[in-house]
């Protein structure tokens, strides 16, 4: 089997699930808008709600666990697939800013263009974003899990934003979702490696 897929020929693979499929999500795909740090679409124009039927089953895996812990409670997915031409895009977009660390090197490949990774927050009972002390796609310390309790300890982050990040990540541990050091809203399903030598990458 080849190593790679043309995202234009997802759509006709049974590897792969569209995000509508997932029943009891909410979808905004921020790169397919200009709600992003780059300010305009990158998505377009190439439909980019997909993820592999692996990550799709976990995904349901934190829908059913959501219902149970806290009903009204939703998942918000903010990137799912991401082809390894858009992730070079954002690479570049990048290059000498200090910032490509929270990116992973395409040439490498990021868990995102195997469709196993989910950029991802939570709704409240209103359809509101929880309050996670930072928007999505914050490129500083603040955003980092491995930094939480020191900025708790200065009061930069307040009991209710590590509260909102703690269920976001117990949702998604449970689930079989790996979290990273360097921001809450990133998950990979199952380890990074395993993934990079298994699955195939979208290009």
């Amino acid at each position: 089997m080849s190593l790679t897929v043309a995202s234009e020929d997802i759509a006709g693979s049974p590897e792969f699930r569209h995000l509508t499929s997932i029943a009891g999500i909410a979808i905004d795909l921020r790169y397919a808008s200009s709600n992003n740090f780059v300010g305009r679409d990158l998505y377009s124009p190439f439909d980019c709600a997909w993820l592999h039927r692996d990550a799709a089953a976990a995904l349901e895996r934190v829908v059913a666990w959501l219902a149970g812990h806290r009903p009204g409670v939703k998942a918000l997915v903010l990137d799912a697939l991401r082809p390894q031409r858009v992730q070079q895009q954002l690479w570049d977009t990048l290059a000498g800013t200090g910032l490509q660390m929270y990116l992973a090197n395409p040439a490498r490949g990021s868990i995102h263009s195997y469709g196993m990774a989910l950029d991802i927050t939570l709704l409240d009972e209103a359809g509101r974003e929880l309050d996670m002390g930072t928007g999505f796609d914050d490129m500083t310390n603040l955003s980092h899990p491995a930094l939480e309790e020191g900025f708790l300890l200065t009061g930069e982050l307040s009991d209710e934003q590590l509260a909102n990040r703690r269920l976001l990540r117990s949702a998604m541990l449970q689930a079989g979702f790996v979290g990273i050091n360097t921001e809450w809203w990133h998950f990979d399903c199952g380890d990074r490696e395993l993934v990079r030598a298994t699955y195939r990458r979208v290009l």
